[in-house]
């Protein structure tokens, strides 16, 4: 009998670690399949590469109050830091779109990339330096540290602003610092001596007391834009996407226009780390309705490129 109990016991045993064990194979079988159930979905999706710059914004309250979402459209936001982390993931095949400026688009396509810039951001640059500094001119950046991206608006602003003020290349320091988060910090923290950003980071340093030195909205330069890989955004199913896309874009900017960015502070603060005080600093912007970036400003960054 006890034989009996004993064989029962053992039986019962493998019994279970052979139902655990089909369980595990079941459960790895069905975790494979919802890896590539998923990838499916990301790959149909219209994704576009984002920063936690403002001319995102209209971007991040769309997605908010679901106005991409039609039913049957599938758009998703890709969060980046930095344009070469957003570079990087638009020459990779991994998004369709990003938000960016004309000098790296045509850095990108001297590269292969075959992007086509499609909507004109708006975006604006400044010029920022330490108020530990003392710098109250442009002629008083030499032998000084720059923060800006190379192959961007920043480096040819940089570029513009040592010849405006005469002074010899070799002696301006331009770092680059990637990460607009990085960028930043290292400014607050008095580990830079000046630095070109786009909002809400410019005012972030203005609220700390960092001068502001220059603006591009004093000059007809308008380099912010939106770029798309254009061999794949001639699919039907793309060009529809791209219609949702571009109808939820122009209600996120009207909703800005009429609410102020005031109204989506929850978003500044996730998103953007922008804290009360930079809240109520920040300048009142009117967000454009897509539309494709001007000719001269394309040429322009598009001559820059190739004297690099």
């Amino acid at each position: 009998m006890r034989k009996l109990v004993y064989f029962a016991v053992i039986l019962a045993g493998m019994t279970q670690m052979a139902s655990c064990g089909k369980s595990y194979q079941e459960q790895k079988r069905l975790s494979r399949m919802e890896k590539i159930r998923l990838a499916k979905e990301d790959s149909a999706a219209l994704k576009i590469a984002v920063m936690p710059t403002l001319d995102c914004l209209p971007l991040f309250v769309a997605r908010q109050y679901k106005w991409f979402c039609d039913g049957k459209t599938d758009i998703r936001l890709k969060y980046y830091s930095s344009q070469i982390d957003c570079d990087t993931a638009i020459m990779n095949g991994r998004v369709e779109g990003t938000v960016s400026d004309l000098v790296r688009v045509a850095r990108m396509n001297a590269r292969g990339a075959k992007l086509k810039a499609q909507i004109a951001t708006g975006a604006y640059w400044q010029l920022l330096t330490n108020r530990n500094s003392r710098i109250k001119e442009l002629k008083q950046l030499d032998d000084k540290m720059v923060a800006m991206t190379r192959y961007s608006v920043t480096d040819m602003l940089a570029d513009f602003v040592v010849d405006s003020a005469k002074l010899q290349k070799e002696k301006v320091f331009k770092v680059q610092i990637n990460d607009v988060n990085v960028r930043l910090r290292m400014m607050l923290n008095n580990e830079m001596d000046a630095m070109f950003v786009t909002e809400p980071q410019a005012t972030m340093a203005r609220t700390a007391k960092h001068k502001m030195l220059f603006d591009t909205r004093k000059m007809d330069w308008n380099m912010g834009v939106m770029a798309f890989r254009d061999k794949p955004m001639k699919d039907v199913d793309r060009m529809r996407q791209y219609d949702v896309f571009v109808k939820a874009y122009n209600q996120a900017c009207d909703s800005l226009n009429k609410n102020g960015m005031a109204h989506y502070s929850e978003l500044l603060e996730k998103y953007f780390k922008v804290d009360e005080k930079s809240l109520k600093a920040l300048p009142k912007i009117r967000f454009e309705h897509a539309i494709g970036p001007r000719q001269k400003d394309i040429d322009k960054a598009e001559k820059y490129i190739k004297q690099q």
